[in-house]
């Protein structure tokens, strides 16, 4: 039961916290003139990596589940994830500017 209930958290934050996100960047995108149909999925996967990040982080320690394999990513892993998120969050701006 504890399982189906985290699966359900997990879930409720992609969408929420993931869907605020994503209305935030297409509204950058769309501010500063970015081809959203062509480079928006970029911003998706980027949000999907940080809330992976961040859940695996902070949110797995505050829920129901309490099995094995709870622990943080390793550092290093963290900062190249958070990275490539940034990354693939400025590449739009970036390729939509070079290429139109």
């Amino acid at each position: 039961m504890k399982v189906l209930l985290e699966l359900v958290r997990i879930v409720f934050l992609v969408v929420l916290i993931g869907g605020i996100l994503s209305a935030f960047i297409n509204y950058v995108y769309s501010k500063l003139e970015t081809d959203i149909d062509t480079y928006g999925w970029m911003g998706l996967v980027s949000i999907l990596i940080f809330l992976f990040v961040q859940y695996r982080n902070k949110y797995q320690f505050s829920g129901w589940y309490t099995g094995k394999g709870r622990v943080k990513l390793p550092t290093n892993v963290s900062k190249v994830l958070i990275t490539i998120s940034i990354l693939l969050m400025l590449l739009p701006l970036i390729l939509s500017f070079f290429l139109t």
